[in-house]
């Protein structure tokens, strides 16, 4: 399962970079697929990169059923929380984990999958 959170841009910076807010967590992410945010937006983050920018409404309404049910997030999350050990919120478990930075997704060469 893959998960976006919603994340309100609280700074750009150079090189389509962007600080964002997630759940109190604050973390640089990269706004290459999403040129058109601006600060205050709030954006779905996934991996690293914002998605999609959505309207306020929308991300403080999935924020608020996230923590109100965090099992919404699915086990993925529960897993990671238990790897991170870090906060009794799983979505701030998963807003601390290294993954959700920029720069740590790296595409497998041409070889590395013709090797698999």
């Amino acid at each position: 399962m893959c998960l976006a959170i919603p994340a309100k841009v609280t700074e750009i910076k150079e090189d389509n970079l962007a600080q964002v807010d997630i759940l109190g967590v604050t973390r640089d992410i990269s706004l290459d697929l999403t040129p058109q945010a601006k600060l205050g937006n709030y954006v779905l983050v996934h991996a690293g990169f914002a998605i999609e920018v959505v309207d306020e409404t929308y991300a403080e309404e999935t924020l608020d059923l996230i923590r109100e049910f965090p099992e919404l997030a699915g086990d993925e999350v529960s897993d990671l929380q238990a790897s991170v050990g870090k906060s009794s919120n799983p979505l701030i478990a998963l807003a601390d984990d290294p993954a959700l930075s920029v720069g740590t997704y790296t595409e497998k060469s041409s070889s590395e999958k013709r090797a698999e």
